[in-house]
């Protein structure tokens, strides 16, 4: 009778702890920054921009952007993490995936890539900061 109540009292505050969790918030822009990619500041100018390298985890990322008529036409990446052969594997494969997501967004409002989060992130981040640089 003790192990049935002891077992039962565990996995309710196993349950507890598991529901008191919070999700998971990811930093891929800075707070302090207001979002400003497709906002009222207007179009954004015509030209090639180049995003802030983010140094990630496995290296850094950094991406170009060019508008034209005020609609993001194109994405590319300047830099990805390439320090070893899965680094750009990896590489390989989320940034065309991300290329198409932005492109399709028109903006930095993507999801990353499962399997290539750090690089997703220093990614979306150095497009953010790209379009940052386009609105002025």
């Amino acid at each position: 009778m003790r192990r049935l109540l002891l077992s039962i009292a565990v996995t309710v505050a196993g349950v507890c702890s598991l529901l008191a969790l919070k999700p998971h918030q990811s930093a891929v822009t800075d707070s302090t920054r207001p979002d400003t990619a497709g906002t009222a500041r207007g179009t954004p100018a015509s030209g090639t921009y180049t995003g802030e390298v983010v140094d990630t985890r496995y290296g850094p990322v950094q991406v170009r952007i060019t508008i034209a008529d005020g609609r993001l036409t194109g994405v590319t990446a300047v830099r990805t993490p390439s320090g070893n052969e899965r680094d750009r594997e990896i590489a390989g494969y989320a940034v065309p995936t991300l290329t198409g997501e932005a492109l399709t967004a028109q903006g930095a409002h993507i999801d990353t890539v499962s399997g290539a989060t750090y690089t997703s992130e220093g990614y979306i981040q150095s497009l953010q900061s790209a379009l940052d640089q386009a609105h002025g």
